[in-house]
Parts: C-alpha cells; sequence; structure tokens
C-alpha cells in the first residue's frame, strides 16, 4: 500500500529529474512499462523510451525556470491523487493540474495521468475557465 510520504518524494524526485540534463534517472521513478497519459484525452505515452523522448521534446531544458507546488489530495491504495501547480518565469504561464498517480511496491510509478489546465483554456464542458460560455 502506498504512503503519502511515498508520493511526496515522487513528486520531489519527479521535479528533481525535470529539472536535470538527460533523462537517464526515469528508471528511478517509472517501471520499464509504465504508461503516461499526458491529458485524460491523450493516447498514452508507453515505456521508457517512449516517456524520455516525450520529456525531452515537452520541455526547454534542465535550466527551465519555474515554480512547482504540489498537494498530495488522496491516497487509496497503490493510487495516489495530487492537485500541482506550476509557474513559469514567462509571465501568465501558469498550469493546475491534477495528477493520479498508480504507485508499484518500490514507489515507482507504473500508470501516470495528468489533467493540465491553463488560465483561458476551453474546458470539456465549452467553458472557458471563468466560466463564460466558450462556443
Amino acid at each position: 500500500m502506498t504512503q503519502r510520504t511515498t508520493v511526496e518524494t515522487w513528486i520531489r524526485d519527479y521535479e528533481r529529474l525535470w529539472r536535470t540534463a538527460g533523462t537517464d534517472g526515469l528508471a528511478e521513478l517509472f517501471t520499464p512499462e509504465a504508461t503516461y497519459l499526458p491529458s485524460p484525452w491523450a493516447p498514452p505515452v508507453v515505456g521508457l523510451p517512449a516517456l524520455a523522448e516525450f520529456w525531452e521534446s515537452h520541455r526547454d531544458g534542465p535550466d527551465e525556470e519555474f515554480t512547482l507546488t504540489a498537494q498530495v489530495l488522496a491516497v487509496d491504495g497503490p493510487t495516489a491523487v495530487v492537485r500541482v501547480n506550476v509557474e513559469y518565469l514567462e509571465p501568465g504561464d501558469r498550469w493546475r493540474d491534477l495528477w493520479i498517480l498508480e504507485l508499484d511496491d518500490d514507489g515507482r510509478c507504473s500508470a501516470f495521468e495528468e489533467w493540465p489546465f491553463a488560465p483561458g483554456q476551453d474546458s470539456a464542458a465549452g467553458q472557458d475557465s471563468a466560466g463564460q460560455d466558450s462556443q
């Protein structure tokens, strides 16, 4: 059973790895056949090689300036739900995410699902982030 402290450690290690050049440390965080959903509607990225390619294509590099704060909302068996806020140095570039993690007994993630939202982004319900009808 996953513990809250295990999830908190995993989040710190995720941020550390995102800020580190290369992707050699992914095997510390993810199982070999891990699935990574960058949004609930996207096809999954499957396996460490594909995940390494995905990471390198979605970050500016290890010197990318941002702050990340996270709050573990729930832990139930191997599943954890985390609220994440990311603010980049560029004004207005900020995100609020929900992460759904499945962690194995070693604390590595076998399934990662992200629900990312940015200010002004259309919601699935056809409303913008201020609740206004966008259609």
